[in-house]
């Protein structure tokens, strides 16, 4: 990380691309007046569907929007950093390695600095789980942000994790493949969907699901002074930030039980003309 921040640059190719992306869910986002406008905060998301992750994007472009003359950044794996052209692409777009180096070097920088401590354990969930937050227990946001002294916002997402059917993380075949000590990974999820049936880890077409995020106020424990060596503070910290998370996702849900009949019923009604109206069909 350099000393002048990266500001995420708004004319960015991938800016765009990646807003016609997040349309076809829908999106919608509340609370962005939590986020602060100015200054270091740690942006804390539940992880969905696998690789299309749109909470991300709309996380992410929500915060841009929120802090035009801050500096937003997004963590990613570093397959992704690494990956030729697209990594360099995602960089200057704001993205940096998934590390505690990297965050807190954004967080100095007096950055929005965006993590999904849930990773890849998360995002690959079975689809009957699409309504609970599971962070297997990584606690690392928390010493880091009880380190730096940083806001910590959550940002609850729901209806991403509905637009994709998986079966299962695959943790056997991960161990199988040694994909731990390759890749840092403990998934090889197996999904059903088009154009490949059932499959493992191969890129299924999502469904247009409807997709609302929540950004809720900073967490009153990431205001006030702790020690991040101390464990059953961190324990009892990370066990009430799941919860406060888990409930709003629960409010989220009750709002929206059906999220890819509601991403239907948005583009139909979106349609030129009297075909909008075939929205309340739906």
């Amino acid at each position: 990380m350099s000393n002048a921040p990266v500001l995420p640059n708004p004319n960015h190719p991938l800016l765009p691309v990646a807003r016609v992306y997040t349309n076809y869910f829908t999106p919608t986002v509340t609370g962005i007046e939590n986020l602060p406008a100015a200054g270091p905060a740690l942006v804390i998301g539940n992880h969905s569907s696998i690789y299309w992750a749109p909470e991300v994007w709309i996380t992410f472009m929500a915060a841009m929007d929120r802090r035009p003359n801050e500096p937003t950044f997004g963590v990613a794996h570093e397959i992704l950093l690494r990956a030729p052209g697209l990594g360099d692409s995602l960089r200057d777009f704001g993205v940096i390695p998934a590390s505690q180096e990297a965050a807190t070097a954004g967080l100095k920088d007096g950055g929005a600095v965006m993590v999904y401590p849930g990773g890849d354990w998360e995002a690959c969930r079975p689809w009957t789980d699409r309504g609970k937050v599971d962070f297997a227990g990584r606690k690392g946001f928390i010493r880091l942000a009880l380190k730096l002294g940083v806001p910590v916002i959550p940002a609850v997402a729901n209806g991403g994790h509905d637009s994709i059917f998986i079966v299962s993380r695959g943790e056997r075949t991960a161990r199988l493949l040694g994909l731990d000590k390759l890749v840092r990974a403990k998934v090889f999820p197996y999904t059903v969907g088009l154009p490949f049936g059932v499959a493992p880890i191969l890129p299924q077409i999502p469904l247009p699901s409807h997709v609302d995020v929540s950004f809720l106020p900073a967490l009153d424990w990431s205001t006030q002074p702790g020690d991040p060596e101390d464990t059953e503070l961190v324990d009892r910290i990370y066990d009430r930030t799941v919860g406060v998370m888990q409930t709003e996702l629960d409010r989220l849900r009750a709002a929206t039980p059906h999220p890819v009949a509601t991403g239907l019923k948005n583009h139909v009604a979106a349609l030129p003309g009297p075909l909008s109206g075939l929205a309340n069909l739906l």
